[in-house]
């Protein structure tokens, strides 16, 4: 490993590599392995409707990625490139990202979402060699997007469009995926990497400032994905639906489509996290599990509520990304017939989830416990000395699937890692005497209100629970009198706005000390979202009309 890319000790390898956590295996192979004993069974399947669902076989899926890396070689991609990877929930995602590891190219997941600040730092941080993009998402056109991109960064010398290049033919650096994809299977292997090379770099979730990249090895990676199927209970009959983006770590490993793929499962791709599509899908495939945020439960409930589809077949139900109020968490329990599964789990590595058989209480309240005995959890104070059980601190942790850095961020390591290896999270919670963990908020996101310390998370999960709030956040504003002012920001049902006094009383009924009450009430019509899905606070802050 270089300085780019922070490795673990020699020690902690060899006690991973004993313990069997890391098995010395690539994704190529990886895949190759999977295709010999799914040959024929079913891997990926588009979500549009019946007719023009595509639908490709393991061994499909390794034909066309190698296919795909040999197009990609012929472009002078090879071992140790790196590729900007940004397109939607479709199966070309799934067999490019394959492509490249048949290389030892590394892919960058790049949300649909970012844009021309993100995407150019990314590139340039990592001296990217070509953008895989498409032509027009969600109204948006893409092409122009990588044009400015790579007009910016000289490194971007080809742009690969899954789509029609249009107008952008004339330009030579663009490549229909037609074109790569069509080339001849290779007859022999395409490249003889290591597991502990790079394999991928995810984006951090932070909400403010460009995001940090986060090196990924074969090794770590893939026992991420094990880790997690397993204590998600994934078998080969596992028919997973991937609603959330696809590049988005939750989807994409947490255990999600690799996770379903190294069991031999079945993937279903939403082209929308529309819980009408979402819910025609479940029916049509028989999906049996699936996952996603937060924000999206108020919708899926009402949608339920309507009866329209057929969705028994629906076995898990896995929440994730932020943390889930735990009104909401009852809510689920009670009006679906699903057991569901609450998680903590972060890019950076470290994967909580509640357990398939955990009561009711503690599945409503807790965000799951570390998924391998080679999570080693501390929570601790300001000064990084351990706090008791129950009480609330930062958690830390290392482990076989926690990396010990970002990529090319030598001194932002300094602060984010402790000298002994622990990743500083950010996140504020309480760990039971049963291992499992309790989010309570982020370090960053406290207010200050005249010296008194509230963690906005706990005000969101009580006002969650209010009849007339679809969506709520809390952040502080500079007052002058304060240090700091509350402000609440709403999506409400219907016409009913809840006031401020009124918001008060509620939470005063909840049990919420009188200073926890809001400053300020804002309305909006709909909750602004990072790329990675997460409530976007740095942009509420610009504020909005108090009622």
């Amino acid at each position: 490993m270089t300085e780019r890319v922070p490795g673990w000790p020699v020690e902690f390898q060899q006690r991973y590599r004993a313990a069997g956590y890391w098995q010395g295996r690539t994704f190529d192979r990886i895949l190759a392995d999977l295709a010999d004993r799914h040959r024929d069974d079913v891997a990926l399947i588009g979500g549009g409707p019946i007719a023009d669902a595509e639908r490709i076989t393991y061994g499909e899926l390794l034909t066309r990625s190698r296919r795909v890396a040999v197009g990609l070689r012929e472009l002078g991609i090879g071992a140790g490139d790196v590729v900007l990877l940004q397109l939607p929930n479709r199966i070309e995602f799934v067999v490019t990202w394959f492509g490249l590891q048949h290389l030892g190219a590394v892919p960058v997941h790049a949300q649909p979402g970012h844009r021309h600040r993100e995407l150019s730092q990314l590139a340039a941080t990592t001296s990217a060699v070509a953008y895989v993009t498409t032509d027009v998402h969600q109204r948006f056109d893409h092409r122009g997007l990588a044009r400015q991109v790579a007009d910016l960064v000289g490194s971007v010398r080809h742009i690969i469009v899954v789509g029609e290049l249009g107008e952008y033919a004339a330009d030579d650096r663009f490549v229909t995926y037609r074109s790569v994809a069509d080339a001849p299977e290779p007859a022999a292997p395409l490249h003889a990497g290591a597991a502990s090379d790079l394999a991928l770099l995810l984006l951090s979730g932070g909400t403010t400032g460009t995001p940090k990249l986060i090196p990924r090895t074969h090794d770590d990676y893939f026992y991420n994905s094990r880790a997690a199927g397993a204590r998600c209970g994934l078998t080969a009959q596992t028919v997973y639906l991937a609603v959330l983006p696809i590049a988005f770590n939750f989807t994409w490993n947490c255990p999600g489509i690799l996770g379903t793929l190294a069991v031999g499962g079945r993937v279903v791709l939403a082209e929308s996290p529309d819980p009408a599509q979402c819910f025609a899908l479940i029916e049509r495939e028989r999906v049996t599990y699936t996952a996603i945020n937060p924000q999206l439960v108020p919708a899926w409930l009402d949608e339920y509520a309507r009866g329209t589809a057929d969705i028994s077949s629906l076995e898990v139900l896995e929440i994730g990304s932020a943390r889930l109020a735990d009104p909401m968490a009852r809510r689920i329990v009670t009006e679906l017939d699903v057991t569901l599964q609450q998680i903590l789990g972060m890019s950076e590595g470290l994967f909580c989830a509640t357990y398939l058989d955990d009561d009711v209480e503690t599945v409503c309240t807790t965000q799951g416990a570390p998924v391998s005995a080679a999570d080693e959890i501390r929570v601790v104070d300001e000064h990084g000395t351990e706090v008791g059980t129950g009480e609330v601190g930062e958690l830390t942790v290392r482990g076989a699937y926690t990396p010990r850095g970002y990529y090319a961020a030598a001194e932002h390591n300094k602060t984010a890692f402790t000298a002994d290896g622990f990743y500083r999270t950010g996140d504020q919670v309480r760990r039971l005497a049963s291992g499992h963990l309790i989010v309570v908020g982020r370090i960053k996101d406290q207010i200050n209100r005249a010296g008194e310390k509230i963690a906005p998370a706990e005000v969101e999960g009580a006002l969650a629970a209010h009849p007339a709030i679809e969506s709520v956040a809390m952040v502080g504003e500079p007052d002058p009198r304060l240090g700091e002012r509350s402000v609440v920001y709403l999506v409400v049902r219907g016409e009913t706005v809840p006031t401020r006094r009124e918001l008060a009383a509620f939470l005063g009924r909840a049990g919420l000390a009188a200073g926890k009450a809001p400053d300020t009430v804002r309305v909006i019509e709909t909750m602004p979202l990072t790329p990675l899905g997460k409530i976007d606070k740095k942009a509420l802050r610009a504020g909005g009309p108090a009622s």
